[in-house]
């Protein structure tokens, strides 16, 4: 483990990918056998697609994919660090187990739109990473699809906020 080099002033709220609350939360149904994490592995705190295929067992699952995503990847202890000497780590490695992925429920998640985020805006999944931006109900934003999940609390680009699918 390096140095310390910074110190913050207050605690961070959370991590992507926490759950922002205790209330309801509903998993993606899947097969028997659950989801499993495809070639590229699949980040916590990201938007997931699963595979195509229904029937496979067990169903491949990334971070990547077209149309509505099938869940959200929470935080749930399930990733690993597997880079060399690595002190933290969001990605669960190809072919491991991914418990759960939900599709609903709230969430602290990463602004990464360029612009501010207030209460109410839609969140849009991009679907070439599976990142999380928002924008106005309807709106169109770049290699973007719309999901049913709202900001439910404001920050900045670049910041934490919550993510809910009830407003």
């Amino acid at each position: 483990m390096p140095f310390q080099t910074q110190v913050n002033l207050t605690q961070a709220p959370a991590v992507a990918g926490q759950f922002a609350s205790v209330n309801p939360r509903h998993s993606a149904l899947t097969v028997e056998g659950g989801f499993v994490a495809g070639a590229s592995g699949v980040t916590v705190g990201l938007f997931a697609w699963a595979a195509n295929d229904a029937n496979s067992v067990p169903r491949l699952l990334n971070n990547t994919g077209a149309g509505l995503p099938t869940g959200f990847v929470a935080r749930t202890e399930q990733a690993l660090i597997t880079g060399y000497l690595g002190e933290a780590g969001n990605l669960i490695p190809a072919g491991f187990p991914v418990g759960d992925i939900f599709s609903g429920g709230d969430f602290w998640v990463k602004n990464a739109g360029a612009g501010a985020v207030t209460v109410g805006l839609k969140a849009f999944a991009k679907t070439a990473d599976g990142t999380i931006s928002f924008a106005a109900a309807g709106a169109t934003v770049a290699g973007s699809v719309e999901t049913k999940f709202y900001a439910a609390t404001a920050g900045a680009a670049g910041e934490l906020v919550k993510m809910t699918d009830t407003i």
